[in-house]
């Protein structure tokens, strides 16, 4: 499985109508393309910050839609009101689903780069020490880790039920982070909090 994710800075004032644009039309439209699973879009109402990122079955329809999707992107990145936007395209190491996340529901994404070499580790380590802890933290729903081989880089994404449960777990995840870097010497680039405005990515259990 594979996933592509597009990065935009938004207008804050502009967001729902870029959450009501993917609802109501690029779902469609984007499930429609052979080989597309779903589609989610996490938004940081304080910064502008967006991210949308399609699910894909093959990296074969990933790359085969990236000139149909340009359009798409445009008109999203308008409708928010933005000026620019960064895509990376990702093979979906581990998808942990333990309920579907409700309506209110935020997420923790967190990219790092292992050591040289370290990438699979790293991802074993994610899968054997931490999703264990993270499935014992209140309010916990999903947890997914993507992987850019080429670029030597991880993204994880944890979903929990609300804002609250997701703010009572910082402390946790700080940790965490702390003790993984210090035992495995990786490197975390940047966390972000954020809402889960869609969360349809349809992708089955990968763990």
């Amino acid at each position: 499985m594979y996933a592509r994710s597009t990065t935009m800075m938004a207008q804050p004032d502009r967001i729902d109508g870029g959450i009501a644009l993917v609802n109501d039309e690029l779902m469609s439209m984007m499930t429609d393309i052979d080989g597309c699973m779903g589609l989610s879009m996490l938004v940081d109402r304080s910064s502008g910050r967006c991210i949308a990122t399609s699910s894909w079955e093959t990296e074969e329809a990933m790359r085969a839609s990236n000139e149909q999707l340009q359009p798409v992107r445009q008109r999203l990145l308008e409708t928010l009101g933005g000026d620019g936007l960064e895509v990376q395209e990702w093979e979906i190491a581990i998808l942990h689903r333990d309920h579907e996340s409700p309506a209110g529901a935020c997420a923790r994404v967190t990219w790092a780069r292992p050591p040289a070499g370290q990438l699979g580790a790293a991802v074993d380590g994610f899968k054997t020490d931490v999703l264990p802890l993270l499935e014992n933290q209140d309010g916990f729903c999903s947890a997914s880790m993507l992987i850019d081989r080429e670029a030597g880089m991880l993204c994880g994404t944890v979903s929990f039920e609300s804002r609250a449960t997701l703010e009572g777990t910082r402390e946790f995840a700080a940790e965490q982070r702390a003790t993984m870097a210090e035992r495995t010497g990786i490197e975390f680039v940047d966390v972000l909090e954020c809402e889960l405005a869609v969360h349809h990515l349809r992708v089955p259990e990968l763990v």
